[in-house]
C-alpha cells in the first residue's frame, strides 16, 4: 500500500455475498520464526519460500527488485531488474527459478495497464502489461498454476475478489488482456488484525501463494488464510470448500508462501513485524473425496439414484467452526458504516 487514502463505504459496496465455503479445521497457530528488521524490507508485500532462501519484494519500488533473505531474516543479497514498476504488490516463482512481481497496485484506480515482470535470477527483466476488460481494479494477489499461468486476485472490500487471467500469450511489451475466469467470496471472520476494522480487513485479499507442487494454493486477506486443494484446474479448485487458517494481530499481513515441505509463511509491512509459520498447513488440504452414490431402489431403474446429502461444514470458517455471519448482521453493521468513514493508514505518497 503506498500514499494516504480516505476510503469510504457506502452501502453498496458492502455486498451481501455468498461466503467462501471453509472447513472447520484446528491449525496449530503461527509461530515466531524470526524478525525483519532491516529497514529495505520495511514495506513487505510478497514473499516466496525456497528450499535455502526466502525472497520477498516490497510495496512498491524504483526498481524491479527481489530481496534474498537467509531463513533467519537476515538480507543476504538483491535481485535487481532494469525496469521501474509502479506498485508492486505481490510475488510468485515459476518452476524454471523465473521471479513474477506482480506489479497490479492501483488504489486510486486510474492506471490504464497493469503489469507483471519477469525477473530471472541473473537478474533479466521482461515487462508485461496486461489491461482489464471491465475498468482499473487494485490488485495484491497473484497466483500461478502448474503450467505457469497466472492468475489475478482482486483486492475488494466488499468480500467478492474478482479471478484473472491473461486471455492469450503474455506479450512484451504488450498489453495482453485479461478476463474474468471467476471469484471469490469471502465473509468476516471475526479474527483480529489488520489496519482497517476486521469486519474490512478480514474480506480483503491481500496476497497469494501456490505450493511448490502446484496442489495447495492461498489467498489470504489482512487477518485469514484460505486454503484449496488444486486437482488439474485452478479456477474450479476455488469453487470447492476451503481450509481457513487465522492470522491474527498482524499490522497489515500481505505476504504469504508455501516451504517446500508445506509450511505456511506469512508476514506484514513494518520495521521490526515477524515472520510466522503454520506447520503442516498445506497438508490439512486433503484431495476432497468423492460422495458415495446410494444403491437404487429396487423398484427403480438403475439410472434413478437419489442425490447425496448437505455438507455440514459449508459457510463454516476457521479453527473456532463459526459460521460465518448471518446476513442480518452483516446489513446492520452495514448500516452502521454507512454514516462513517474508515482512514486506511498509508506511509508515503503514492508516485505517479
Amino acid at each position: 500500500m503506498r500514499g494516504a487514502l480516505l476510503a469510504v463505504l457506502l452501502l453498496p459496496g458492502l455486498a451481501l455475498v455468498a461466503p467462501t465455503r471453509a472447513a472447520a479445521v484446528q491449525p496449530r497457530e503461527p509461530q515466531v520464526r524470526c524478525t525483519i528488521t532491516d529497514p529495505r524490507l520495511s514495506e513487505l508485500s510478497g514473499l516466496v519460500a525456497g528450499r535455502d532462501h526466502w525472497y520477498a519484494v516490497n510495496d512498491g519500488g524504483t526498481q524491479a527488485t527481489v530481496v534474498v533473505l537467509t531463513k533467519d531474516c537476515a538480507v543476504d543479497r538483491e535481485i535487481v531488474g532494469d525496469i521501474d514498476p509502479y506498485d508492486v504488490e505481490d510475488l510468485a516463482r515459476g518452476r524454471d527459478g523465473t521471479f513474477w512481481l506482480s506489479d497490479t497496485g492501483d488504489n486510486d484506480r486510474d492506471r490504464d495497464t497493469v503489469a507483471l515482470i519477469a525477473l530471472t535470477p541473473d537478474g533479466s527483466a521482461t515487462l508485461h502489461r496486461l489491461t482489464y476488460p471491465d475498468g482499473a481494479h487494485d490488485t495484491e494477489a497473484l497466483l500461478l498454476d502448474r503450467d505457469g499461468t497466472p492468475y489475478l486476485v482482486s483486492k475488494s472490500t466488499s468480500g467478492q475478489a474478482k479471478v484473472f487471467r491473461p486471455a492469450g500469450e503474455l506479450a512484451s511489451p504488450g498489453p495482453t488482456p485479461l478476463e474474468v475466469v471467476g471469484s471469490v467470496d469471502f465473509a468476516p471472520t471475526g479474527t483480529q488484525g489488520g489496519p482497517v476494522p476486521a469486519f474490512v480487513g478480514s474480506v480483503t485479499v491481500t496476497g497469494g501463494a501456490t505450493s511448490a507442487d502446484g496442489s495447495v494454493v492461498a489467498l489470504r486477506t489482512y487477518t485469514d488464510a484460505y486454503l484449496w486443494h488444486v486437482e488439474d484446474d485452478l479456477v474450479a479448485a476455488l469453487g470447492t470448500t476451503a481450509v481457513r487458517i487465522p492470522l491474527p494481530d498482524e499490522a497489515q499481513g500481505e505476504a504469504i508462501a508455501f516451504e517446500p515441505d508445506g509450511t505456511l509463511l506469512s508476514a506484514s509491512e513494518g520495521t521490526g513485524e515477524p515472520v510466522r509459520a503454520v506447520p503442516g498447513a498445506a497438508a490439512l488440504v486433503a484431495p476432497p473425496e468423492p460422495s458415495p452414490s446410494p444403491s437404487p431402489s429396487p423398484s427403480a431403474p438403475s439410472s434413478a439414484r437419489s442425490s447425496g446429502g448437505s455438507d455440514e461444514t459449508s459457510g463454516r470458517s476457521g479453527e473456532d467452526g463459526m459460521s460465518a455471519l448471518p446476513a442480518a448482521v452483516v446489513a446492520v453493521v452495514a448500516v452502521v458504516l454507512v454514516g462513517g468513514t474508515l482512514l486506511f493508514v498509508r506511509r508515503r505518497a503514492r508516485r505517479r
